[in-house]
């Protein structure tokens, strides 16, 4: 199963940091099962949500030039509070290194002024293609995939044009 976390990306500099917006609401439905009476997001989620931040900072410095990035490691995972239904949370994603095949992060996400949750953590970045030629076909397609999401993403108007809905 493949969440989506991120809502919106707020500011993005290449190589450097990210910061996004994660909205909680009642409909998500694994909430009914954490917990029934007391809905919160599950802090796998909330680093979840540090993680994409990350890999959208990833893409855009590489020029969208890998169509996987995957979580190799998690280092100084702290949960802080609680994200309930209805709460906005914000991720601030600073990049510690970028190279060819990985980078280093260090995240937090506040709710309001409250910090809920931070870490760091290790993502790898490649092709298909880089293990078996024959699949640089489905490269190309997720990386496009990927900047479409990417242009929805940085919209900040609330209209989606032509080109990005595509």
């Amino acid at each position: 199963m493949k969440f989506e976390l991120i809502d919106r990306i707020v500011e993005l500099e290449p190589n450097t940091r990210v910061v996004a917006t994660k909205s909680v609401s009642l409909a998500e439905e694994y909430l009914a099962d954490h917990f029934p009476t007391f809905p919160i997001l599950p802090g796998v989620l909330m680093l979840q949500a540090m993680i994409d931040a990350a890999s959208w900072l990833t893409r855009v410095s590489t020029d969208f030039a890998h169509s996987l990035i995957l979580l190799a490691e998690v280092r100084n995972v702290t949960y802080k509070s609680f994200v309930k239904p209805g709460h906005q949370m914000r991720l601030d994603v600073e990049c510690r290194r970028l190279d060819e095949a990985e980078g280093e992060f260090a995240g937090t996400g506040h709710c309001g002024s409250v910090e809920v949750v931070k870490g760091r953590f290790v993502l790898r970045h490649f092709n298909l293609a880089e293990r078996d030629p024959a699949l640089a076909a489905i490269d190309r397609r997720v990386i496009q995939a990927a900047r479409a999401r990417y242009d929805l993403l940085r919209n900040h108007n609330g209209t989606v044009n032509a080109d990005s809905a595509a």
